[in-house]
């Protein structure tokens, strides 16, 4: 995991029952991640040069954005927009614990930031659960791609609800996208590709690339690169590689990574595989 960063917002001191943890992950467009827990600190207004997109896992909060007073349920999530002055306050006796995305202005534009004022908590149920799938990803060191991947889909639905647009869309489809993707991904299984740098070199937007390759193959790219990447430690594992070994070759950032991958996709960890000298799944 990148090394860890001060805090961004706030002033004074947050009181023994605060918790925070904060960094800077190796994903496009993300500022800072930032989790804690306050059981009694208040901001007071500050502003941010980033896009501050923040749920609230335990409790409440209840803060002012542009003079209006809003809150935070458990199912909301919330966007305040860079550059507009905001405060914040535990909304229930037990204070909040908040999970948040500072995100710059690749992933949501300025043009935005009025709609944002206008309605900066949004009550959705699949918003919500991306949102958290993203952090999920992020806390997992060599998942970039996926917490990549994830977040491009989390602005996608960002940009719906702020331009007003029906979230229920069908997904477009592009076949030949999806294919060139994936030839993309088969020749940088170990390397692997940001999103980024294959929309730059297949001239498609990150968010129609992922929305294509899915559509075409029922899989997200990231979920396509971890199989292939297991797929090739299980065949270097028969050969009697040593687990740390594999999975510097396969690509994963260290062994457990690969531990992680390799038992949701085979269902036993990689040295027991190993040593059974046989597939043992799938």
């Amino acid at each position: 995991m990148p090394s860890k960063a001060t805090p961004r917002a706030g002033s004074g001191t947050a009181g023994p029952g605060a918790a925070v943890t904060a960094w800077r992950p190796g994903v496009p467009g993300v500022v800072e991640v930032f989790h804690a827990r306050f059981t009694e600190y208040a901001y007071p207004m500050h502003v941010h040069d980033a896009w501050t997109l923040l749920i609230v896992d335990d409790g409440a909060v209840r803060y002012d954005l542009d003079r209006h007073e809003h809150g935070t349920p458990h199912d909301t999530v919330s966007l305040l927009p860079p550059h507009v002055p905001h405060n914040g306050a535990p909304a229930t006796a037990g204070g909040f614990r908040k999970r948040v995305l500072y995100l710059d202005g690749s992933r949501l534009g300025d043009d935005l930031i009025g709609a944002a004022v206008d309605r900066p908590d949004l009550r959705d149920p699949v918003l919500r659960r991306r949102v958290g799938q993203v952090h999920a990803a992020l806390v997992r060191p060599g998942d970039e791609l996926e917490a990549e991947s994830r977040l491009t889909l989390v602005g996608e639905r960002l940009r719906e609800h702020l331009r007003s647009r029906e979230a229920g869309a069908a997904p477009r489809r592009d076949p030949v996208l999806a294919r060139r993707l994936r030839e993309l991904l088969d020749a940088r299984v170990v390397e692997g590709l940001a999103l980024a740098e294959a929309g730059a070199l297949l001239s498609a937007h990150p968010a129609h690339l992922v929305r294509a390759f899915s559509t075409a193959y029922g899989i997200a790219p990231h979920q396509y690169l971890m199989s292939r990447r297991v797929g090739r430690a299980r065949r270097m594992l028969l050969e009697g590689w040593p687990v740390s070994g594999v999975a510097v070759a396969t690509g994963f950032y260290d062994q457990a990574h690969l531990t992680r991958h390799f038992r949701r996709l085979v269902g036993v960890t990689p040295g027991r595989y190993r040593a059974t000298g046989a597939p043992a799944g799938g």
